[in-house]
């Protein structure tokens, strides 16, 4: 009996207790200190395009190369009337760091306590790092679309090749 309550305990902790968002869902609710130290909340973005790339480390090769391609490409973004929030459990002062060290030109979120990583489903299994997933949002903050399979020098093209199809539609 024991043996079974320890294996179903292991099963949950790993598996987590939430349901996996999809696409067509609301996006889950949350307020995070961006790099500046001011308050994001998302309900803010209501009636705009939102994209939300959560991201393991900043400072870390991949990531780097990920908020770069963004940073290149955030006018094409912002043309097709969507902004950019890339969110990890980094600190506000290494947001801050990083995006100084990069001229990061949209708002890095500091989920320090790792939060909306899980509530959004892209924890790391037994780390307190992020999963490289990346979600667009609608202007009713429905998911649109969630890519698990990202490439972080493609990624921004990616996004705004799909914003441009979620608009045509």
């Amino acid at each position: 009996m024991k043996q079974l309550f320890f294996s179903t305990l292991v099963l949950f902790s790993l598996c987590g207790g939430a349901a996996e968002l999809k696409v067509g869902d609301t996006a889950p609710e949350f307020s995070l200190s961006k790099q500046n130290g001011e308050k994001f909340d998302l309900n803010s973005r209501k009636g705009l395009w939102t994209v939300l790339y959560f991201y393991p480390k900043a400072e870390t090769p991949g990531c780097t190369k990920q908020a770069c391609a963004f940073r290149d490409n955030i006018k094409k973004i912002r043309q097709l009337g969507a902004e950019v929030y890339g969110v990890s459990v980094n600190s506000v002062e290494d947001q801050a760091a990083f995006g100084k060290n990069h001229q990061i030109n949209f708002d890095l979120l500091a989920d320090a306590e790792a939060k909306v990583t899980e509530l959004y489903g892209v924890k790391m299994m037994m780390m307190k790092m992020s999963k490289r997933w990346t979600f667009v949002l609608d202007p009713t903050l429905k998911i649109r679309s969630i890519d698990k399979d990202v490439d972080p020098v493609k990624d921004a093209d990616r996004v705004a090749e799909k914003l441009t199809q979620f608009q045509k539609i």
